[in-house]
């Protein structure tokens, strides 16, 4: 009986000091900054990115797929019933990008990028999502629908964004 509380509290001090005892990991930053780190970063120029020379084919064509919808428009529910819609939402974003890089077959909304791919930050690519928003990070670069003017969709951002209440996850193998 010793050795069984010995070890129930050694599994409970485990799992306060952030092991996989919980079911998702958040977000350990308070912010999401844009860090420039030769040949894993993006670069953005002129509102466009430009992936790393060396990033694999998927990350290519992730950020590809997100240059593609640079500069639509916020639509609520864009990207969802359609692939190349007139306007995009943010899990209509990151979806569409994640389906033209080969990462995922289906569209979701926000709250089922909680559950997407595998726990905790990617080498690549990484998503921060919640009940309500989603955004994501390529090649250390960040594709979301929110900057400075709430909803102003989809594009590359280099300015600080908070990740609090974010859930993390990535795309296995990225």
């Amino acid at each position: 009986m010793r050795r069984f509380i010995c070890h129930a509290g050694l599994l409970g001090m485990m799992c306060l000091v952030g092991s996989s005892c919980s079911r998702q990991v958040r977000a350990d930053r308070y912010s999401v900054a844009y860090e420039y780190r030769d040949g894993r970063s993006a670069v953005l120029r002129g509102g466009r990115a430009y992936a790393p020379r060396n990033a694999p084919p998927e990350v290519k064509r992730a950020v590809a797929a997100a240059n593609r919808i640079v500069g639509m428009p916020y639509k609520w529910g864009g990207g969802h019933a359609r692939l190349n819609d007139t306007g995009y939402d943010c899990s209509g974003s990151v979806s569409y990008v994640l389906r033209n890089a080969g990462l995922m077959e289906d569209q979701m909304p926000s709250k089922g990028f909680l559950r997407y791919g595998a726990k905790g930050y990617g080498k690549w690519i990484t998503i921060y999502a919640r009940n309500g928003h989603v955004f994501m990070t390529i090649a250390g670069l960040r594709f979301d629908t929110q900057g400075q003017a709430r909803k102003d969709g989809p594009k590359w951002r280099v300015e600080n964004r908070s990740a609090r209440g974010h859930v993390v996850r990535h795309p296995p193998g990225f």
